[in-house]
């Protein structure tokens, strides 16, 4: 998303959507969690009932939507891990990606076949899905967690100190610091920075309030949140070294600019690394394991965390045991993904995120600030946020909530709708953009209010005084 958005230009944006919408409003997830005790369905529920269907929506388009095409690219790099150790890409790895690999067709409506690698590497991450969330929070999730969290820094870690001292890296690394002020005009600088705050925190996937559910009722609400966004976005921070540094060196060895590097942004990750793999100077070969190991252990703890929000949902409402969910939900979403392992899956999967990622989510948002801000009242939730908590947020923090983040979640929507109706989604026709991509957040919405609108297997009382 840097590279995509002008490298350093994209940090300044990146940086204040963290502090003005994503701290903000992981306290508000976290508190409301906590303090409800529940999934984000039973959560709202409590709220109000009238508010139910939002809870349901978040992590409907979530585990029907998000994670379907998101297991795919981690089935990606599961591949490109194996292709790792013997350079199978070759000397084009563009025309392998695109064509050996994902076999591109021409544009949506041509779906094309189904690619074998791509399906049985979906097959073997929807089972390790199916693995860690069926043996529960405490022995699946956590253990996994505790595993994969290390796992992934020390991997991050060895490429970062690794690619800093190629030769080049310092042009990259300045590329990647140094901000064109210049960019910072553009609307859509912005809108992807908040977009992608909104995703990196898993904000209106259902995913924090459900973990937050399982909390300690004492827990410090403030310093986790202020935790665990601070860290998720310097790792993040952390690991663009060694993407921008690896393309100082591309561009040191091919004497092109590192502007040229790469022609498309999900070119990053299966083009460009590929080919600086392909010239290093020595052990490329585990430089690139390495490199797409950390990709599919990150990839895992995120579909993890997404499927236990849905099934936390499911078991709170139907009283259902935790195996039977896990296992039908497995079922259907390695079957819901089917469609992104063919030759047009790319073209859906573009358009599903796009249209999840900066409508989905972010009208989520809003709908999440209303509901705690003006119906359940900020101050509620605030009050109960200080009571547990060493560090006391003040009525700034109300003022956020209630109306700066909705203000600014509204103008992105606005002007995402704007520029598309003058010009569709990167030139997509009208047809696949309104039945991919508006009908998968109309079917979602539709599925959402039918389960708010079944009873609960038990009564449901808030017990939160």
């Amino acid at each position: 998303m840097a590279y995509d958005n002008g490298g350093g230009a994209f940090l300044i944006p990146y940086f204040i959507a963290l502090l003005t919408a994503g701290i903000p409003l992981m306290i508000l997830e976290f508190g409301i969690g906590s303090r409800k005790r529940g999934s984000a369905p039973l959560s709202f529920f409590k709220i109000s009932r009238r508010w139910e269907w939002l809870g349901w929506w978040s992590v409907m388009f979530v585990m029907f939507g998000i994670v379907l095409y998101y297991s795919v690219i981690i089935s990606w790099c599961l591949n490109y891990f194996v292709y790792s150790f013997n350079l199978e890409w070759g000397a084009d790895p563009d025309n392998f990606f695109f064509n050996s690999f994902l076999g591109k067709t021409s544009g949506p409506g041509e779906v094309g076949n189904i690619r074998s690698p791509i399906i049985f590497g979906l097959l073997i991450i929807w089972f390790f899905n199916w693995l860690i969330v069926y043996r529960g929070v405490q022995k699946g999730i956590e253990i996994a967690n505790k595993v994969f969290m290390p796992l992934l820094f020390i991997l991050t870690a060895i490429l970062v100190f690794w690619s800093i001292n190629l030769e080049g890296a310092r042009a990259g690394i300045i590329s990647y610091l140094k901000p064109d002020f210049e960019k910072l005009s553009h609307p859509k600088v912005w809108i992807d920075a908040y977009s992608q705050i909104f995703f990196t925190l898993s904000l209106g996937f259902g995913i924090m309030i459900a973990y937050a559910s399982y909390l300690p009722k004492k827990s410090d609400i403030t310093a986790n949140a202020f935790i665990t966004s601070c860290a998720n976005c310097l790792y993040s921070f952390f690991a663009g070294f060694a993407v921008f540094a690896t393309l100082g060196y591309m561009s040191a060895k091919t004497g092109e600019p590192i502007e040229k590097v790469v022609t498309q942004s999900i070119g990053l990750a299966f083009v460009a690394y590929p080919k600086a793999i392909s010239i290093l100077p020595a052990l490329g070969k585990m430089f690139g394991a390495i490199f797409f190991l950390c990709l599919v252990v990150a990839g895992l703890s995120s579909s993890v965390s997404i499927m236990e929000a849905f099934t936390a949902a499911i078991m709170d409402k139907f009283r259902l045991g935790r195996k039977k969910v896990v296992t039908f939900l497995s079922v259907v979403g390695f079957a819901g993904g089917i469609v992104f392992t063919t030759g047009g899956g790319l073209f859906w999967l573009d358009i599903v995120d796009h249209f999840l990622c900066h409508y989905g989510l972010v009208v989520v948002g809003v709908l999440e600030c209303i509901l705690v801000g003006w119906i359940f009242r900020a101050e509620k939730v605030r009050e109960y946020v200080n009571q547990v908590s060493n560090f006391r947020i003040g009525t700034w923090w109300n003022f956020l909530v209630r109306y700066i983040i909705p203000i600014i979640l509204g103008i992105i929507i606005i002007g995402d709708l704007v520029k598309e109706l003058s010009q569709p989604y990167e030139s997509y026709s009208w047809t696949s953009l309104i039945l991919i991509g508006w009908d998968w957040l109309l079917i979602t919405l539709i599925a959402a209010f039918l389960l708010a609108r079944h009873p609960w297997k038990e009564e449901i009382k808030d017990e939160e005084e």
